[in-house]
């Protein structure tokens, strides 16, 4: 770690105070996803941040996915991975696959991870507590086990953030006939956020933000009203894979959550950059 001096550490300390305050006892859900799961050092970088932000009194939710993970169980056992604008055909072989991935080897490496870097978490998926229950999403397209969020029940989850626990989240959900669904990860921590009244919702990603140009980064548009969205997808701003990033966005904070942001995952201790400065990180959506 680079020195520096007690007089700096002093001033960041002092520069930090006011947020703090801002945030203690607040809610924020990240969705955790993207080359910041993947790479060893920003895994230790995020799982950092979210220790500081559970010891200074900011109840942190993290809700998970695991594409790569599950394409590589799939390819173990011979069978290809199949996806239809974006989401994975799921059938009955492949929800089994998604439901050992997501709600057991990948949800209990990242408590296990929180709890290396001195964090209390508890593993958590929307069968529990039937925190996540959903219905066969309708689709032209036959999707399998792919699931639409009908209601989200966040008892469990307030159990766990009053006991001290970052709840770490996977997204399979209960269906009403005993099914279980595949559901978007970001969806999910929309919907999260919504229903426990979060102050933010952050969705980390593998790209800077919403840019203007999207071949140029220095075009990064920071702040979004979320009534600018419809025209922004006329002009072709939001398009392909940030329209469904951006439409999770925009109905967290049409359905209560203050502020959803996409920041860069890429860039170590992203979250704390976004908690902890005015500018911020990424695109802010109000």
């Amino acid at each position: 770690m680079r020195n520096i001096s007690d007089q700096d550490r002093a001033n960041v300390l002092v520069q930090a105070l006011p947020y703090i305050q801002k945030w203690a006892g607040k809610t924020i859900v990240v969705k955790y996803g993207g080359n910041a799961m993947i790479s060893p050092e920003l895994k230790d970088a995020v799982m950092s941040d979210i220790v500081l932000l559970q010891l200074i009194g900011i109840n942190v939710v993290l809700v998970h996915g695991g594409g790569p993970e599950i394409s590589g169980m799939l390819n173990k056992i011979g069978k290809e991975s199949r996806f239809v604008n974006g989401l994975r055909v799921t059938d009955e072989e492949t929800i089994d696959i998604v439901q050992m991935v997501l709600a057991g080897k990948v949800n209990k490496s990242l408590v296990q991870l929180l709890e290396q870097h001195s964090g209390k978490a508890i593993g958590l998926c929307g069968l529990d507590g039937r925190m996540i229950m959903a219905e066969k999403k309708a689709s032209g397209v036959d999707l399998g086990f792919v699931g639409e969020i009908t209601e989200i029940h966040t008892e469990v989850i307030e159990n766990a953030t009053r006991n001290g626990y970052v709840p770490i989240i996977s997204t399979v959900a209960g269906g009403y006939n005993g099914d279980v669904y595949n559901i978007n990860a970001d969806l999910a921590a929309a919907r999260i956020a919504s229903e426990m009244k979060a102050a933010k919702l952050i969705l980390m990603t593998d790209i800077k933000g919403l840019l203007r140009n999207k071949d140029d980064e220095g075009t990064l548009i920071p702040v979004v009203n979320v009534s600018e969205v419809p025209s922004l997808k006329r002009e072709g701003i939001i398009s392909g894979g940030m329209i469904p990033k951006i439409d999770c966005c925009v109905e967290a904070v049409r359905r209560g959550v203050k502020r959803a942001h996409i920041i860069d995952g890429r860039i170590p201790h992203s979250i704390l950059i976004e908690m902890f400065s005015d500018e911020g990180i990424g695109t802010m959506f109000y």
